[in-house]
C-alpha cells in the first residue's frame, strides 16, 4: 500500500481553514480537521475512488461541500497537494 504525504502547501491550507472556521465555532472547526484528516488518511487504500482532478495527474476529493483536497498518487505515495475552498480557482 502506497504511503501517505502530506505537502507544506496543503498542511498550510489546512491550518488556514481550520484557523478561519475557529473564529466562529472551535467545535466545528477540530471537526472538520478530523474529518478532513480522517478521509485522507483512507486514500492510500483506493486512491482512485475520487474524480480526476482538473489538472491533469491530480485527482479530488471532495470534504463537505464546499471543500476538497487535491491529490496525486502513484504506486508508491499518495501525495496531498492542497486543501481548497471549491469557489477558488486552482492552480
Amino acid at each position: 500500500m502506497p504511503d501517505l504525504e502530506w505537502k507544506a502547501r496543503a498542511i498550510a491550507d489546512r491550518l488556514t481553514i481550520v484557523d478561519y472556521i475557529s473564529d466562529d465555532n472551535p467545535d466545528v472547526a477540530q471537526a472538520f480537521k478530523d474529518e478532513i484528516e480522517s478521509k485522507a488518511s483512507k486514500l492510500p487504500e483506493n486512491a482512485k475512488i475520487y474524480r480526476p482532478g482538473r489538472v491533469d495527474g491530480t485527482r479530488e476529493m471532495v470534504v463537505r461541500a464546499n471543500y476538497i483536497v487535491v491529490y496525486a498518487e502513484n504506486s508508491k505515495v499518495v501525495t496531498i497537494l492542497r486543501v481548497l475552498h471549491a469557489a477558488l480557482q486552482w492552480p
